[in-house]
């Protein structure tokens, strides 16, 4: 791109850029020659130019999908600085640009589960396309392996309440290249939270990863005392804050000559 057409557009300068047309109207055309290329859109989303970047999503929806030579979208450029205004007109074009794919295969949606659920975005691309959920990186991880290598416990907690009933086993149990579920990923960062999480949701504590170990055993692999104590399954979901009352009451309900008299 020549200097006087990234000024324009890093302006945000519709009224230039369409005397740039009449002067030739063959002026974007050039974009759509080079795979990857940075385009006025991709510009545009840098500087939060909003005016500009839809006028040129009219002209030219393809700019949208196309990446920079450093595998960027424009998309991801928005979310990346910040400009959450910008991020959500390009939704309204089209709900599927939640599913726009950049270098490492990682989506809008994968990004927001690395660097945390600002402004409730989070929730505006589920709600804008359900099936995002289920898009991987180029390493096959999911949202939910992603949430679980950051330590987002807020953002799994999102994605888990959002998973579709038709696909939620396979989604909490999915694993990625190297075998692992977002459980071997939470055993291994000892997040706790996570792990009854997971296990209140259908995550089998069973499977293993390419290494021949389950969750257990990646625990144990890091010596993560509290989450071995809980995948060796002395953590029960939505009892286990009682055990020790449970415990106390088996303790007093015996017979005189010491045979307990009631089971629990």
């Amino acid at each position: 791109m020549d200097q006087s057409f990234r000024t324009i557009s890093r302006r945000g300068d519709v009224s230039e850029l369409y005397r740039l047309i009449q002067r030739d109207g063959n002026v974007l055309r050039r974009f759509d020659e080079v795979e990857f290329i940075e385009t006025p859109l991709l510009v545009a989303a840098d500087e939060g130019c909003i005016g500009f970047a839809m006028e040129m999503m009219k002209l030219k929806p393809s700019f949208a999908r196309k990446l920079s030579q450093q595998g960027v979208s424009p998309i991801h450029l928005s979310l990346e600085k910040g400009h959450k205004e910008m991020v959500l007109r390009f939704l309204q074009m089209d709900k599927d640009f939640v599913r726009v794919t950049e270098k490492n295969g990682e989506t809008p949606l994968h990004y927001i589960c690395k660097v945390g659920n600002h402004d409730s975005l989070l929730e505006t691309f589920l709600k804008a396309c359900p099936d995002c959920i289920r898009d991987v990186t180029t390493e096959n991880r999911s949202a939910l392996h992603i949430a679980a290598e950051n330590k987002r416990l807020d953002v799994l907690q999102i994605l888990i309440r959002m998973l579709k009933k038709d696909y939620y086993r396979e989604e909490v149990n999915r694993k990625d290249e190297d075998g692992n579920t977002a459980l071997h990923i939470a055993a291994r960062n000892n997040q706790t939270q996570m792990l009854k999480l997971l296990l209140s949701s259908k995550a089998d504590k069973h499977a293993t990863n390419q290494s021949d170990l389950t969750a257990l055993g990646v625990a144990e692999q890091h010596n993560n005392r509290e989450s071995i104590r809980i995948l060796r399954g002395r953590f029960i979901p939505g009892v286990s804050n009682i055990k020790s009352k449970w415990e106390k009451q088996i303790a007093k309900a015996t017979t005189p000559n010491g045979v307990r008299d009631q089971k629990f």
